[in-house]
């Protein structure tokens, strides 16, 4: 009877039912998937590089994923667990990707990263080899893509590394743009992050190509003047963050050791100041309740995620002194005073500023405590190498 139909059914949109010989046309009604806005604030998540190296393997990670869904992390909005370098095996007969022998099942991995409900990031390289020599993705672009959305990959770091070898600077672009292009015919939502060290100022066309976020400097390492040089920095970047494409000044040291608290809280509060992603670079599994109180705090951690994606900029320096200022959703402004010198020492924010009223309301993020109604200004003595973060209004 199939046959004899005289109509065919059109998926989606048009059905056409028969009854005792009449024929009646029917207009399906299903929506459109609502598309997914990725990155709509910056991510945050925990990569294994900072810490781990090329020692990660899946007992690592799967330990660092429990910590991070049963230890706050997530609670504070904490999401991606991202493999970073040195997972790559050799690619098999057909040219896909294999992990190596310390990742015996990616897919099975990813699996129960998302049965914590976290997600699950992976890193390759344009180039055909990966900073640590292993296999990049140069001429395994879609088969790749294809290969991450199978396993459940819903980030991907891209890493410059020897793409220098096979491209030329002004085909930088259209190499990042190529792999963009890729994860998108696999429909699989993955956040998109180039890692190029700021080269031919990425933050000008890293969203023509696809990206959500993009390194605008070189490598962090776990140091005060380090962390300080690369944040600092970035003042005079904020025209290019927004909702789905950030400025990425790399990811956060906090809790590696090589920082005293008032250094970790410096860069926290810059990193959230500037609307960076806060991508933890710590062993998760074996904090201290100093670093978690750091890295999930959950006033200052709603500095970074504040809808409207607005960078903080600094508006005011003398020597080593400065202060730095966030326009938040509700009109209210974080303000940042920051003492890079070496001996405590008073500071004060005038109202006008930053923009405010006369009188203001003012919250301590890190004390978490309202300090109360304030007239014209703001004053506090700011430890060595450290910060007072306040909001100020409403």
């Amino acid at each position: 009877m199939r046959g004899n139909f005289p109509g065919r059914i059109l998926r989606g949109a048009l059905l056409v039912l028969f009854c005792a010989g009449a024929t009646t046309l029917a207009f399906a009604t299903t929506p459109p998937a609502p598309k997914v806005e990725l990155a709509a604030t910056p991510p945050m998540g925990w990569n294994s590089w900072n810490h781990f190296h090329c020692g990660v393997s899946d007992k690592v990670v799967r330990a660092e994923a429990a910590a991070m869904a049963s230890d706050g992390m997530k609670a504070a909005g904490y999401t991606y667990i991202n493999i970073d370098d040195c997972w790559q095996g050799k690619r098999d007969a057909q040219g896909n990707i294999q992990p190596n022998s310390r990742f015996p099942d990616m897919k099975a991995l990813g699996d129960y990263i998302h049965s914590l409900g976290l997600k699950f990031g992976i890193y390759s390289s344009p180039g055909p080899k990966t900073c640590a020599g292993y296999e990049g993705s140069y001429g395994h672009e879609a088969q790749d893509a294809r290969t991450y959305a199978s396993w459940g990959v819903d980030y991907l770091k891209y890493d410059w590394c020897s793409a220098g070898r096979v491209y030329q600077p002004d085909q930088m672009e259209a190499a990042y743009k190529k792999m963009h292009d890729a994860l998108a015919a696999t429909g699989r939502p993955i956040v998109y992050s180039l890692c190029q060290y700021g080269y031919q100022r990425v933050w000008s066309w890293g969203p023509s190509v696809g990206a959500n976020l993009w390194r605008t400097t070189g490598d962090i390492s776990d140091h005060y003047w380090a962390m300080a040089y690369i944040g600092f920095g970035q003042n005079g970047l904020e025209r290019f963050a927004a909702p789905g494409h950030w400025n990425d000044p790399d990811m956060l040291e906090v809790g590696n050791g090589g920082m005293t608290a008032d250094e970790y809280r410096t860069h926290m509060s810059l990193w959230c100041l500037l609307a960076a992603p806060l991508i933890s670079g710590n062993d998760l599994a074996t904090m201290t309740p100093e670093t978690l109180a750091i890295l999930a705090n959950p006033d200052v951690v709603a500095v970074d995620q504040d809808p409207a994606g607005n960078q903080g900029y600094r508006v005011w320096q003398e020597g080593s002194l400065e202060i730095w200022v966030k326009v938040m959703a509700d009109r209210s402004r974080v303000v940042g005073l920051f003492n890079r010198g070496y001996t405590p020492e008073s500071m004060t924010v005038q109202f006008s500023q930053i923009g405010v009223g006369d009188t203001e309301n003012v919250r301590d993020l890190w004390e978490r405590r309202d300090l109360g109604t304030m007239h014209d200004s703001f004053t506090a003595t700011v430890p060595r190498h450290g910060v007072v973060l306040v909001r100020i209004g409403n």
